[in-house]
């Protein structure tokens, strides 16, 4: 049985994931302003891959008998400097999101319990990719700079992107 403190913090993280996602939307209402519909997809995207995340805290807290609580949670930044900017938030955010699954692996590890190790690995592998992925797309617009052409080409690449959750994704 998961403790009450390490509940309280799966359900904190439960409800981060979706204020993430949250997060993600503004992003990509502000990149629908700017008339980028490629990078409005690239964070509609990421916004669904968040509340993919919540899902699988909201199913693990309810198979280890624990209480789901849902909260409210605060209004996201919605206008950016730039797409840079928004990009850059994005990424600290996505750091914020890394130190807190560090926190209840820390808090899991000093419980000894094991079944919610096994299942925060998956979310520790998936936030090395979710910081790679922010850093090299912020290398790119900064190459990119202000060239129309460029930006363009990176916008199409973006409007590609699609979410097919993960074949392990119920593990």
């Amino acid at each position: 049985m998961v403790s009450e403190k390490l509940l309280k913090e799966l359900n904190e993280q439960l409800n981060f994931e979706y204020e993430s996602a949250n997060v993600y939307l503004a992003m990509a209402a502000y990149c629908a302003s700017i008339d980028l519909d490629g990078f409005e997809n690239f964070f509609l995207v990421q916004a669904e891959e968040e509340r993919f995340h919540a899902s699988k805290f909201y199913n693990y807290i309810n198979e280890v008998d624990g209480r789901v609580r849902i909260s409210s949670y605060a209004e996201p930044q919605n206008e950016y400097k730039s797409l840079l900017d928004a990009f850059e938030t994005a990424l600290k955010h996505e750091k914020v999101v890394t130190d807190r699954i560090y926190k209840l692996m820390d808090i899991a590890q000093d419980e000894r319990e094991y079944a919610t190790i096994s299942f925060l690995r998956w979310f520790i592998d998936e936030q090395v990719e979710e910081m790679s992925m922010f850093s090299k797309l912020i290398q790119k617009i900064k190459m990119i700079g202000d060239e129309y052409k460029g930006l363009m080409m990176l916008d199409n690449e973006l409007a590609q992107r699609t979410f097919t959750p993960p074949a392990d994704a119920n593990e």
